[in-house]
């Protein structure tokens, strides 16, 4: 793992807390100024392992990761999907102990920041604690709208709520379009984020094409041929995502 000064490095975290907070110059030097280690992590390979010690909190700074659990089994449940610009483990620069693991999606660039360096910024900047602090009740609104599709929604629905989901959240890291995308995760991946299994995955999939709600491209690429009808399909409301005024795909 290569230490790193250089300042831009870091400018996807200011951007993703600037989103939430409006930041001043000094926040925003102070982020661009923590010491950082950056590390190019293979496809699989894991950044963060339940019950491990935290030492550092990571970003994100070009492709996927998942969070996940593991059943006593060995039956896997993704409970989130982080990409460009987001803090995977924030949490645990308080909490110290990982409660679940973090893995490679796709390769990936990341900044590990200290843990103490991320509560000293937090103690010395009270506008850059704030937007921390928010993007962490986002993530756990997030975490609450997975629930409720795992527990109360049948397999098209969930599946068209996560595209729905996937469109505006990929919009906004820059990694696609509100009506376009390539999508991050493949059935196996989804059967593990919805509870279904990849059969169920790949009829709900061919259901929504039939439909006229997607087209697929080829098996990854997503085109949303009516997005409203689309949201209608997967009782997608934006509400969660706390997206700013004008961000949102419904208005």
């Amino acid at each position: 793992m290569a230490s790193s000064t250089s300042p831009s490095t870091l400018e996807p975290m200011v951007q993703k807390l600037a989103y939430r907070v409006e930041l001043d110059a000094l926040d925003r030097e102070a982020i661009l100024a923590l010491p950082f280690q950056h590390k190019v992590i293979e496809r699989s390979e894991f950044i963060v392992r339940e019950r491990e010690l935290a030492t550092h909190s990571c970003l994100m700074l070009s492709g996927y990761s998942i969070r996940s659990k593991l059943t006593g089994d060995g039956g896997r449940q993704i409970v989130a999907i982080q990409m460009k610009g987001e803090m995977v483990d924030l949490q645990n620069s308080l909490l110290r102990t990982a409660d679940h693991s973090v893995q490679a999606l796709t390769a990936c660039k990341v900044a590990y920041i200290p843990r103490q360096e991320i509560l000293r910024l937090a103690a010395e900047r009270p506008t850059v604690a704030r937007a921390m602090w928010i993007d962490t009740l986002v993530d756990a609104s997030v975490f609450r709208e997975w629930i409720m599709n795992v527990g109360r929604r049948d397999a098209r629905t969930r599946i068209a709520h996560l595209l729905c989901e996937f469109s505006l959240r990929l919009k906004l890291a820059g990694l696609g379009r509100e009506n376009g995308y390539e999508l991050p995760m493949t059935q196996e991946q989804l059967a593990d984020a919805t509870g279904l299994t990849p059969v169920h995955v790949n009829r709900s999939m061919k259901t929504l094409d039939a439909e006229g709600l997607i087209h697929r491209l080829n098996p990854r690429v997503i085109h949303i041929g009516d997005w409203r009808k689309l949201a209608e399909a997967g009782d997608f409301d934006s509400n969660y995502l706390h997206l700013r005024q004008g961000d949102a795909a419904l208005n």
